[in-house]
């Protein structure tokens, strides 16, 4: 890192406020970054990171507060000013344009031209001069929609090289990449940073941290909490930083006696990715549903929920048989599926808080063909103070939120059809370790009223740490049940990857 005590800031933020309404996102917030520093932004989904970096990058305007680059005051109200300052963000979500060639996308809104038209070779030479100073392995004139989504990055990356960028700010960028990918990614970011580019990341992943960050600084609530430089960087003072707490204990797992049988399934296949899965799940149990990518466990639950069709096999409800054609049919019978991708598969980004809750349950509360504003506005208010969704009012766009806050609205809405049986699929994945912890009381608080949970996750710790039972999964086929003692890390990777155990 090139910064010294004496060095001045390449950026300061200083007492910076955002108000949406009545709602203060941003309160106080101070930053500043060196130059040659990778400078880790952390906190809770929610907690301000977002909206802090949308006002460096123009998207939005500041409140109150102020900016000042090179110690000189700037103003930025536009995306044109922060690329004029020298900052550019890579969101999570790729902003790229997929049906353009590489060079086109970095030089989208900067053309070069000449008296005949666009100037597609010098164009296409400078891109590829930016590539190369990355080490990238394709061409600038490639499609974007060709490349993957490391690749994607690249091209991102050297659009900003292209602007003489001095800041980068990356958004949860390892988020769809493998670990080979994330590993050439880190390599590339040690390389800008040695260049003497500032970088801030925003991760909430802890190994990502400690391999990166230079110095690291907290929001919460909006409001910033303090920094650490390199030395002082430690998980349980990062955690307390975070959501204002010591965490010693995350998972806070309580032994809740199994009541009745709730779900059988015997011998369920679907041609494909499960095959011959058995297994059951009473009244306030935690199953822990564990394997390997492509084992089947989506494929399964999936099954359950009426999402697909089984070949063979027979599902159980209470002692009855059932068969389920749609979704519908499965939340008719108060069977809720929390999917993998809320995204893509549960939310609906441009509706806001209120209908994304109320939707499970507009039929059952309709009267007449009309819905009950009234009650689905009182379900929305209760799921917003009883699961802290940060929002001002259940008016506010869900596609705006947080990953945390879009994931407890999604809890919410099956919540709200009382369910006898919860599938969580995935259910902390992209949410910081404050909204896990929310996330896990309100498991515990279901399994104390008699629901019964089957969680997926590839998560081993939090499989260990919320599971009454263990069912692992391997090439589609249920190739172990673990519990009490019995359930660790070390027998469910064994189990997952066929190894040979005691």
């Amino acid at each position: 890192m090139a910064q010294t005590q004496n060095t001045l800031p390449l950026l300061e933020m200083k007492d910076i406020a955002k108000r949406f309404g009545s709602f203060y996102a941003l309160q106080d917030v101070n930053l500043d970054i060196y130059k040659g520093e990778i400078h880790a932004l952390m906190g809770e989904n929610g907690a301000g990171k977002s909206t802090l970096m949308k006002i460096l990058a123009g998207a939005y305007t500041l409140t109150t507060g102020s900016i000042k680059i090179d110690g000189q005051p700037f103003s930025i109200s536009s995306p044109k000013d922060a690329i004029k300052a020298g900052i550019t963000l890579i969101y999570q979500e790729i902003q790229l344009s997929p049906n353009l060639t590489v060079y086109e996308n970095i030089f989208l809104g900067q053309e070069l031209k000449t008296m005949f038209g666009l100037d597609r070779k010098t164009m296409e030479s400078e891109a590829q001069k930016a590539l190369d100073r990355l080490g990238a392995q394709f061409y600038s004139w490639q499609k974007v929609s060709s490349l993957t989504i490391a690749e994607q990055q690249q091209v991102e990356i050297a659009r900003a090289l292209y602007r003489n960028s001095r800041i980068l700010v990356m958004d949860e960028p390892t988020a769809a990449l493998s670990s080979r990918e994330t590993e050439r990614l880190f390599a590339l970011i040690k390389k800008l940073r040695d260049e003497g580019m500032a970088i801030i990341y925003i991760s909430h992943r802890m190994a990502e941290i400690y391999e990166l960050a230079d110095r690291v600084s907290v929001l919460r609530d909006g409001k910033y909490v303090g920094s650490l430089v390199r030395e002082e960087i430690d998980s349980s003072r990062l955690v307390q930083m975070m959501v204002g707490r010591p965490l010693t204990d995350l998972f806070n797992k309580e032994k809740i006696p199994a009541g009745k049988e709730v779900l059988r399934v015997e011998n369920l296949s679907d041609g494909h990715k499960v095959k011959n899965a058995s297994f059951v799940i009473r009244e306030g149990e935690i199953i822990g549903l564990s394997g390997l990518v492509g084992a089947g466990r989506s494929e399964l639950a999936h099954l359950l929920f009426g999402v697909s069709q089984p070949t063979q096999g027979k599902i159980y409800l209470s002692g009855g048989e059932i068969s389920f054609k749609t979704p519908r049919d499965a939340i008719a019978h108060r069977i809720a599926l929390l999917p993998e991708n809320r995204k893509e598969e549960g939310l609906f980004l441009d509706m806001n808080v209120f209908n994304n809750i109320t939707m499970a349950t507009l039929e059952r509360d309709a009267s007449m063909m009309i819905v009950n504003q009234k009650k689905g506005k009182e379900e929305a208010d209760r799921a917003i103070q009883g699961l802290q969704i940060r929002v001002p009012n259940a008016n506010v766009t869900v596609g705006g939120l947080s990953g945390g806050n879009q994931q407890k609205v999604l809890l919410s809405r099956w919540y709200a059809i009382n369910p006898r049986l919860f599938i969580l699929d995935e259910p902390t994945r992209g949410v910081d370790v404050g909204a896990k912890s929310e996330i896990y009381k309100m498991m515990t608080e279901m399994a104390k009223q008699g629901v019964a949970i089957l969680m997926i996750s590839s998560e081993l710790p939090e499989i260990v740490g919320m599971s009454d039972r263990v069912y692992v999964m391997q090439e589609g086929h249920i190739v172990g049940e673990l519990q009490d003692g019995n359930i660790n890390q070390e027998k469910i990777m064994a189990l997952a990857c066929g190894a040979e155990t005691e």
